[in-house]
């Protein structure tokens, strides 16, 4: 995720942070009104994919590159704003198990590798057998469902909060540069954006069940 680098309308954090008093107001009036009409604007679910090389890779094959996706700088600062309500007016620690580690402050993953020993200590002082499955997904964030991601959502979260993911997930697009060239647009059907805030505790909330 790079939040810092600006997307396709070059707008950067300097830009945002530069901005005059009358403009900060109108930002703040554009935030409250996407929260109180649960609509996501079209303008910024628009991805821009640079093609970073990889040292010591050749050039023709695709695997030597690393996508970055920029999404717009202003979009990024609603999300940590709308992450932050979702923690404080929703009990996301009830519906994000206790053992998901990933992408959570406060939860490292020496404290996880503690909690696995923990357990397999405890099983040999028991006698008891321990078993354990590791699943390792690829390109996880790219391959969520969001037909069943919506489903979940509308089940755990307040209506307007469903509503307004509802409009941050659908028609979004992105296109690929490399260089000065850029490919077409492209509608993205299944994923949690890439190079977003909220991706990853979407992708929490979605993967929270299957244990």
């Amino acid at each position: 995720m790079c939040v810092n680098a600006p997307g396709y309308d070059l707008i950067s954090g300097k830009v945002l942070q530069e901005l005059p008093p009358a403009a900060v107001v109108l930002l703040t009036t554009l935030y409250n009104s996407i929260l109180s009409l649960s609509y996501y604007p079209l303008l910024w679910k628009f991805a821009q994919i640079v093609m970073v090389p990889k040292p010591g890779k050749p050039a023709h094959d695709v695997a030597s590159y690393r996508p970055i996706s920029l999404l717009p700088i202003p979009s990024n600062v609603f999300e940590k704003l709308l992450l932050k309500r979702l923690w404080s007016d929703v009990e996301l620690s009830h519906l994000i198990p206790g053992y998901q580690f990933g992408f959570r402050p406060g939860h490292s993953p020496i404290q996880q590798v503690h909690r696995v020993v923990n357990t397999i200590v405890t099983s040999l002082e028991e006698r008891a057998l321990c078993t354990a499955v590791f699943l390792d997904v690829a390109q996880a964030f790219d391959k969520v469902w969001h037909i069943g991601l919506l489903y979940k959502l509308k089940a755990s979260l307040l209506g307007p909060y469903y509503l307004l993911l509802l409009s941050y997930l659908t028609d979004r697009y992105f296109q690929v540069r490399y260089n000065s060239t850029c490919s077409e647009c492209y509608e993205v059907r299944s994923g949690v954006p890439q190079g977003s805030v909220l991706g990853p505790l979407l992708y929490l909330l979605f993967t929270a069940d299957p244990p």
